[in-house]
Order: structure tokens, then sequence, then C-alpha cells
């Protein structure tokens, strides 16, 4: 099976080569984890400075892009050269060299030249903000290719719902602020919490799902760490707890509208309910995708809320 438009379909018709598998690699619904923290950085950075650079936006943007895409790449190319597979057990989506729609090779010159991509945009947003951002970007492009590359891949450890957390939200939603408006303010700090713990919230669904096989091959992610229990009160926290957050950033922003995004709260619960009573297996990807939604829509709806109170302002 693979992910089309958000839904699980079957796989028996991807071409070796095709545009489907390169979007079973590329993993287009995981990309929303890349566009809500800059649109909620560059939204509040308009809120508090009442313009924003489209241009610098445009490459923050295409940047933030290019790191998913590398992510998902190296995991795909990453897990298949380690033998991750190997036992076939794995129950998640499927990834592309495994199955063999694409070759390493290709793939691994993919994420070359997607890297070269990001380098290219980081040089740009030099000329904004100097070499600090020749700083954040290394960073964020070595934890890209270290998430499933490397002597210790983050992936076979229990930092990975951390370095999400960080890298997309904190890095991604403060650094957008930054690069834009030269400044950070207290609720882009808030803000870029949330963000990241909704974006950590669907790794937790990955790594929750594949507990078994991950144990099988090695991998000691938290959930293969610290159990059933830990993982489901982890998501719990990470989806659940950027709601507890919004009345704190509508209060030191003096914008009751940045509540918006609490309309979301009985979905989210629900969704927290569904997780933890979802059948064990593939039904995880469906709870993976609504997660991708959740935290596209809480970032669209807090981006709505920091215009509107820029506008009755």
């Amino acid at each position: 099976m693979t992910a089309k438009s958000g839904t699980i379909t079957t796989t028996a018709s991807v071409r070796a080569g095709s545009l489907e598998a390169w979007a079973v690699a590329i993993r287009p619904a995981s990309l929303l984890v890349a566009i809500s923290p800059v649109l909620v950085g560059a939204t509040l950075g308009v809120e508090r400075r009442g313009s924003v650079d489209v241009l610098a936006a445009l490459l923050v943007f295409g940047a933030a892009l290019m790191m998913q895409v590398i992510t998902n790449m190296q995991n795909d190319v990453g897990y298949t050269v380690r033998g991750g597979e190997a036992n076939g057990t794995r129950i998640g989506l499927p990834r592309a060299t495994a199955n063999g729609w694409l070759s390493i090779r290709h793939v691994r010159l993919g994420i070359l030249l997607a890297c070269l991509l990001a380098v290219g945009l980081g040089l740009g947003l030099v000329a904004y903000r100097g070499w600090p951002v020749l700083l954040i970007g290394t960073l964020s492009l070595l934890a890209a290719l270290a998430y499933m590359g490397g002597p210790l891949p983050i992936a076979y450890t229990p930092l990975g719902e951390l370095t999400v957390f960080v890298f997309f939200g904190l890095v991604a939603v403060i650094g957008t602020d930054w690069v834009l408006t030269d400044s950070i303010g207290t609720v882009t700090v808030l803000a870029a919490t949330a963000i990241g713990g909704l974006a950590a919230a669907a790794l937790a669904v990955n790594n929750h799902r594949d507990i078994a096989h991950d144990r099988s091959t090695g991998r000691h992610t938290f959930a293969v760490c610290y159990g059933e229990r830990a993982s489901q009160r982890l998501y719990a926290l990470l989806l659940l707890g950027p709601f507890a957050l919004l009345p704190v950033m509508a209060l030191v922003g003096d914008d009751p509208a940045l509540l918006l995004p609490l309309v979301l709260l009985p979905a989210a619960r629900t969704l927290n309910r569904d997780f933890l009573h979802s059948g064990p297996g593939r039904a995880y990807n469906l709870i993976l995708f609504r997660t991708f939604r959740m935290e596209l829509w809480f970032a669209a709806l807090l981006s709505a809320g920091a215009l509107l109170g820029r506008l009755l302002s």
C-alpha cells in the first residue's frame, strides 16, 4: 500500500522509475510538516512587524521543503541498505527502494540534487541575515541526512521525536521569523513549541505502529525503549499539549484571535482516542495522515488568528 492524496491505496500498479515511485520515496503527505512551521513563523512576523519580504519567505519555504524531501528519501534508501525490511514483517508505508521501484543509486542521486538545491536556497538567505543562516542550514541538513544515515542513525535511537521537535518546530518557526524580521517574538517561541509537538506526534505514530518490527531489526526508538503505554502518553502530550499553549500565546501577544486553533481541540481529542483504540498494523497509517492534517490545520488557524489580530489592532 502507499499514500496517495492522503488515503491508502494499493501499490500493485506502481511502475519502476515512475513519478508514483518517486512519490513513494518523497512522501508528499509528510511535506505538511515542512509547510506548517514556515507558515506560522512568517505570519507571526507579519503580525509583529506589519510586512514580510516575499522573496525571503519563498526561499525559506523552499529550503524547509527540501529538508523534508531529503529526510524522506534518506529514510527510504537508508532503511533498505540496512536491511530493515529483510525479515518481511514491516507494516508501515512502502519504501520505493525496498520494493525495487527505484534503485538505491537513483535515490541517492535524488538526495544529492535536493541537497544542492537546499544549499543554493540557503546561500540566497545568507544575503538577508548573514552567516548565522549558513550555520542553521548546515545543522538542519546534517540532521536530515543523519536521520537514517551515518554509523548511528537518529532513527535507530530514542531521539527521533526530539529531533523532529527541534528542527521542524523550534528551528523552523523561530528561524523563519528571525530571517524575515531580524527579530524573534515571544509568541513565536511558544508557537514553535506547539508546531514542533505536532510534527513530532506524526513520528510518534510511525514508531508506535512499528514497535514489534523495530525491535526485531535493532531499532531502539522511544516506543521500543519505553513500551507501548509510554508511547501512547508521548503521542497524547505531543498532540494535545500545543492546545494548552494557545491561551498563553493569546495572553502574551495580547491577541485573543490566537485562540482560533482551539476549535480543533475536539477533533484532536477524537484523534487521540482513535490512536489509543486503533487496531494493530496498517490502521495506524490513517492516524498518521490525520495527524499530518491536524498540524496543518493548527498552523493555518494560528496564522489566520495572527493576521486577524493584526487587522483588528
